[in-house]
């Protein structure tokens, strides 16, 4: 992998907070104009960009869009980038995201040897090396990278042997444990991959710097995470270094979950959004593999989906609740609050603008921006007569759902019956179940296989939308179980029969999205047919 190299970064006084100006060529030359394109508060130059694991995983791509490519040297600094483990690695960590398949994590907490995790932690190290002989030609730095991963991996093993020999005595309990055992594996992977493009940033010249915020081997583990921030970046000089941060961040609070307790999985956003918040960054960038889109082009098709371009948190909250990662709801709250526009971009198409996520954007006319929604959900519905008329009668069974840290995506009430709408496996959805009718006995509890499609935009405040979306749905043939048009105005919720899922996403896409505006005049059941038509060629 070749690139030019910088070996004189340039010279400027340390940083201070600087008026916002349109220079900063954080991804192309010539990328400025479009970055700028979101209006700022008057805050510091410089941007913070987050960089996914599938990203991560292609090194030429993000070093040639993202990192590096034709950049004048004026242009590579006044960055800061917070990264994902390499993809995949995370899940050899703690547990497939998808399958459930069992990880280091989840075999060392349930497993009765010490063998299983241990050749798990094993299979970790190989991966790691087999990644660095990947991306590293240098040999020091290659050795250089392989010593960090033994050091780091055996470092790991050393202290779960340990804590497995205490716990046998009785007196300690390994799930008290359990927590921090975790995150502290998490943490491998962003360390693994920091550390790496920190050294490639360096053989070229460029002055990446290793921000460690993973606590490792710190005596210390009181630090919040904005102490631990602050105190990383107190010596960096952002107009002449590139800091390199891991995603994952120890966050002691006098005995709390620490990140992952809290926000699981989506910890590295929520880092990310502390440290544009902290710094003062001009602007937060999200570096994905795609694009934020109107629908999944798996669904709707390549031709159809578009990028949305420009939208707001409000609309950001909505695709979380669905399930898509634009941002993690709390990271969203940060940047919302400190007024920190974020903007979606493609790694692999570095040249597009990609999507702008303001706070207080919000289009004149009503418009639909993304159809989405979830596949396979369960409607879980109560009816007990003993509700009506009563004050907070939900507030019980919606504590069910607390107790197993069930979120709802949405739910609806009349005088005596609620309805919630999850996406958890059934074994979740069966204890949820027994738990409600063992404290409501007299209530009857029916559950349901469901797809659950949202029609999502900044603005739907059209009083004819909701009646054209269900007269698209009739002309296609499925016949909706509920919909809802909350007063917002920011989503349109339908939940429909199980296995609809496709078929409505594209009705609805090709109704709301492709035929809106130069087609609006049309009937329900020809716009139904023109989408029809070009599924089937």
């Amino acid at each position: 992998m070749s690139s030019p190299r910088f070996d004189d970064p340039p010279a400027a006084p340390a940083l201070q907070p600087q008026a916002a100006d349109d220079t900063d060529r954080s991804r192309r030359p010539g990328a400025d104009a479009r970055e700028s394109q979101a209006e700022a508060p008057e805050r510091g130059r410089h941007t913070v960009h987050k960089i996914g694991g599938t990203s991560m995983s292609d090194v030429e791509a993000v070093f040639e869009n993202v990192l590096i490519g034709a950049r004048p040297k004026d242009a590579l600094y006044n960055r800061i980038f917070v990264v994902s483990a390499y993809g995949g690695v995370t899940d050899l960590l703690l547990e497939n995201k998808k399958t459930g398949e069992a990880g280091v994590f989840q075999l060392y907490a349930g497993s009765e040897s010490d063998w299983a995790w241990g050749d798990a932690l094993s299979d970790v190290a190989r991966k790691m090396t087999e990644i660095n002989a990947e991306v590293f030609d240098e040999p020091s730095d290659l050795k250089a990278a392989d010593q960090f991963v033994q050091d780091r991996i055996e470092g790991v093993r050393s202290c779960l042997m340990d804590l497995h020999r205490l716990c046998s005595f009785g007196h300690f309990k390994l799930e008290q444990h359990l927590m921090t055992v975790r995150e502290m594996l998490s943490a491998l992977g962003e360390a693994h991959s920091a550390n790496n493009t920190a050294l490639l940033l360096r053989r070229r010249g460029v002055d990446g710097v290793f921000v460690d915020l993973s606590g490792w081997r710190e005596t210390d583990q009181t630090l919040s995470l904005d102490a631990r921030i602050e105190a990383a970046f107190a010596d960096i000089d952002l107009t002449r270094q590139l800091p390199i941060v891991t995603g994952y961040a120890q966050a002691g609070d006098g005995g709390g979950d620490g990140l992952m307790g809290v926000y699981g999985r989506g910890y590295s956003e929520v880092t990310f959004s502390r440290v544009a918040c902290l710094t003062g960054a001009r602007e937060a960038l999200i570096h994905k593999e795609y694009h934020l889109s109107s629908a999944d082009p798996k669904v709707v098709g390549e031709e159809a989906v578009r990028p949305i371009g420009k939208t707001n948190y409000d609309v950001a909250d909505q695709l979380s609740n669905m399930g898509m990662e634009a941002i993690h709801p709390r990271a969203a709250k940060g940047l919302r609050q400190n007024g920190i526009p974020l903007r979606v971009v493609n790694t692999f198409e570095p040249d597009h603008p990609g999507t702008v996520i303001e706070d207080a954007w919000e289009p004149e006319s009503p418009k639909v921006e993304i159809v989405t929604g979830r596949e396979t959900a369960t409607e879980i519905e109560v009816v007990d007569q003993d509700m009506v008329g009563v004050a907070g009668s939900d507030e019980a069974v919606s504590g069910v759902f607390r107790r197993f840290r069930t979120p709802i995506m949405a739910k609806s009430s009349n005088a005596n019956t609620q309805a919630y709408y999850v996406a958890q496996p059934m074994k979740t959805v069966r204890r949820i179940v027994e738990t409600i009718g063992r404290h409501h006995p007299d209530a009857v509890v029916r559950t349901r296989k469901i797809a659950f499609v949202s029609v999502i935009g900044a603005n739907l405040r059209e009083p004819a939308l909701l009646a054209r979306a269900l007269a698209a749905l009739e002309a296609a043939d499925i016949p909706p179980i509920a919909a809802h048009a909350p007063a917002r105005g920011v989503d349109l919720q339908f939940v429909l029969p199980e296995g609809a899922y496709a078929d409505a996403v594209r009705t609805l896409h090709g109704a709301l999205i492709e035929h809106a505006g130069r087609d609006s005049s049309a009937p329900a059941t020809e716009q139904a047919a023109q989408v029809s038509g070009r599924q089937a060629a």
